[in-house]
């Protein structure tokens, strides 16, 4: 179970909340892309960037130059996973399907070389999976411009929405097409690096992602 705080409790749409760890696992191993929320000298930033979960830790990563990943500061990361747009009879009731995570902390930056390369190995893999062992590994140039920070997942809250539109009951009757659009993010044909200098045939484990959906 999450454990819910005063930050994290919905105080509306409160049927939208899930509360198992199961459901805050399969928004962040499904959502590609996350944001992190984070003041940098008195400017609210929100940052988009890869990330992994291992366990009950939250992994990303950015260059040693960003400010943000130097404050040691609370950061808010959030993952979206968008699943369907609604479409209702009322513009005000226009929404979207989608599950939602939302952790709140203060990262630890990750100075362990065998925890950092297996941080840096989930995130590698989580967006394609198996390509770490098929790509050349970092150097120690490479980790020294690399900052890995780890969240704990233990200030967490999810928020899904499904189903279809929620109109007003005298709006039943209005000539106006209801319901929703699905949205299914897919892996499309591979577009071969234009500049690459060795010919080299199309992989197993990128031609398994073609098709893929999340």
């Amino acid at each position: 179970m999450l454990s819910t705080t005063e930050r994290t409790r919905l105080n509306r749409a409160k049927h939208k909340t899930r509360t198992e760890r199961a459901d805050l696992f399969d928004v962040l191993d499904h959502g590609l892309l996350c944001h992190m929320a984070v003041v940098v000298d008195g400017t609210p930033l929100a940052l988009p960037t890869c990330h992994a979960r291992i366990g009950d830790t939250l992994y990303l990563h950015g260059s040693t130059g960003a400010r943000s990943l130097r404050q040691g500061s609370e950061v808010c990361v959030t993952v979206t996973v968008p699943d369907g747009l609604v479409l209702a009879r009322s513009a005000v009731h226009h929404s979207f399907n989608h599950r939602s995570a939302m952790v709140l902390g203060t990262p630890r930056v990750v100075e362990d070389e065998s925890e950092r390369l297996a941080a840096l190995r989930a995130i590698v893999d989580h967006l394609v999976p198996d390509r770490w062992d098929q790509v050349r590994a970092p150097s120690e140039r490479d980790l020294a411009k690399t900052r890995v920070l780890a969240l704990p997942l233990e200030e967490a809250s999810v928020k899904v929405r499904t189903g279809g539109p929620n109109d007003e009951p005298e709006d039943a009757e209005l000539p106006v097409w209801a319901g929703e659009l699905p949205l299914t993010l897919t892996v499309g044909e591979p577009r071969p690096d234009p500049g690459r200098q060795v010919e080299v045939p199309l992989p197993g484990h990128v031609a398994r992602m073609v098709g893929r959906a999340w």
